[in-house]
């Protein structure tokens, strides 16, 4: 039998654990596993952020005997399903006891009862999850390897333990982690498991909206997301978890005039993203940054296809996408504004540079002026050599403009040097309207270069133009 104890306890801190969880086992006379991903990625020499244990008893009270041992404090307790999440360590640790599941065909709330370390292996998603290593002294490190997970490791599959119809009956999200799991291990899909997943893709839709979501983010956060996103398209899964995509696909062509195909132009850029930057967000905004293409896509004679307007109803669009998809008020809020002003900065660099139109968008993307040049370089995917070259230079004298550290430090904190209370005084105006269209006029003067931004060159200006904006006879009081 293999024996993985050297790897297990190679850092420090799993040792202690996974040694601690032994001496329990031990005092207890209990069979004890790490198990799932812990092991997976341990063998691929991957980075581990968790720890799942497995028992052959009363997973709840070794959790607590556990976190006392570690000193760790107070266990969150999932009574229904046996579990227990011990969450204050430098890793997070989570106790299971075996069991077994009953699914019925409408639900993903299984009935549970107690099992074995093989039962409870066989419900798991895929065999390079069923992988289990064994903690008592006795045995320690001892790999238990029901069903040849280390040979489609080996082999770089991805194989359900029993027959794929019935794993993904039970838990259809099985069928969305298959594509996840393929982008984030480099794995291949075995084609029986991808026969089943096409045949059941409509079962998604009895999945809760959060569990997809959670599993497209993680999609995002992949070396390459395109090959998940890809899968789920080529299996039907995409309507299921993001009909938005699904709808981006294919070619149309009037005489010689064809478009881009804006689905796998979307995944490019997704891509181009994710070597630029591990951040999710901006991942997450090139995937839909063009969301809006099929509703605005136009021919029009002597121009060919145009697809005017899909900044600003992309950004409309995302609203309704984020409430669908349980997306957190913050995210979807950044996911609208860099929608929006994607095109902005291409475009100063296609037509030229001046500080006005530097300082709106600067302006308007506020602190995530950043991000959204990163979103606008990896939107950069024609192939033609000489327009890359053309272009970048332009995009990067944009980025060198942004980079000045006085001007973005001015427009993150802009606003009217003369405030309300002083328009309302010095004009006497009262609350309303009126206060607003002064304040913006001297806010258009200071982006438009027309005055410095200081309070006496805004008061002047202020004081000059209030006639023609407010009429001769401007006083309210």
């Amino acid at each position: 039998m293999t024996n993985i104890s050297q790897l297990l306890t190679a850092d420090p801190v799993h040792k202690e654990i996974l040694k601690s969880a032994g001496r329990i086992a031990e005092r207890k006379g209990l069979s004890v596993y790490v198990v799932g991903g812990f092991v997976r990625d341990t063998l691929m020499n991957r980075p581990t952020t968790d720890i799942d244990l497995m028992v052959e008893g009363d997973g709840i009270a070794f959790a607590a005997e556990l976190s006392t041992e570690l000193q760790l404090g107070n266990v969150v307790v999932y009574e229904r399903f046996g579990t227990a999440l011990i969450p204050g360590g430098p890793v997070e640790i989570e106790v299971a006891t075996a069991r077994k599941e009953l699914y019925q065909p409408d639900s993903r709330k299984p009935e549970i009862s107690a099992g074995t370390i093989k039962e409870d292996m066989s419900r798991r998603d895929f065999t390079v999850n069923t992988l289990a290593v064994s903690l008592r002294a006795e045995d320690f490190g001892d790999l238990f390897d029901p069903f040849g997970g280390l040979r489609d490791m080996a082999g770089k599959r991805l194989v359900t333990p029993l027959d794929p119809d019935a794993t993904f009956s039970d838990d259809p999200l099985r069928m969305l982690r298959a594509t996840r799991f393929a982008a984030q291990l480099g794995f291949s899909i075995d084609p029986v498991v991808l026969d089943s997943i096409q045949r059941q893709a409509h079962r998604l839709q009895i999945v809760s909206k959060e569990r997809i979501t959670e599993e497209i983010i993680k999609t995002l956060r992949t070396e390459k997301p395109s090959i998940g996103f890809d899968l789920m398209k080529q299996t039907g899964l995409l309507p299921f978890t993001f009909p938005e995509l699904d709808m981006l696909s294919g070619v149309e062509r009037i005489g010689n005039k064809g478009h881009k195909d804006v689905f796998l132009h979307t995944l490019k850029v997704v891509d181009n993203a994710a070597v630029l930057t591990p951040k999710m967000e901006i991942r997450f905004a090139a995937l839909v940054h063009d969301i809006a293409k099929p509703q605005t896509k136009r021919f029009e004679k002597g121009k060919g296809w145009t697809f005017h307007g899909h900044d600003e109803i992309g950004r409309r669009m995302i609203k309704k996408i984020a409430w669908r998809m349980k997306i957190s008020n913050e995210l979807r809020d950044y996911l609208m504004l860099l929608t929006k002003l994607h095109l902005r900065p291409i475009a100063l660099a296609k037509s030229g540079v001046s500080d006005s139109a530097i300082r709106r968008v600067m302006l308007e993307a506020g602190e995530h002026i950043e991000d959204l040049m990163i979103l606008c370089r990896a939107d950069i995917t024609t192939k033609n050599p000489n327009k890359v070259k053309k272009y970048m230079s332009n995009f990067e004298h944009v980025e060198t403009l942004m980079q000045d550290v006085a001007l973005r430090d001015e427009m993150r904190a802009f606003q009217s040097p003369v405030r309300g209370d002083v328009i309302m005084r010095e004009l006497k105006l009262r609350p309303g309207p009126r206060v607003g269209i002064i304040k913006q006029a001297i806010e258009e003067a200071i982006l438009d270069g027309l005055i410095p931004n200081d309070y006496d060159a805004a008061f002047e200006y202020m004081l000059s133009v209030k006639d023609d904006l407010l009429g001769s006879d401007s006083t309210e009081i």
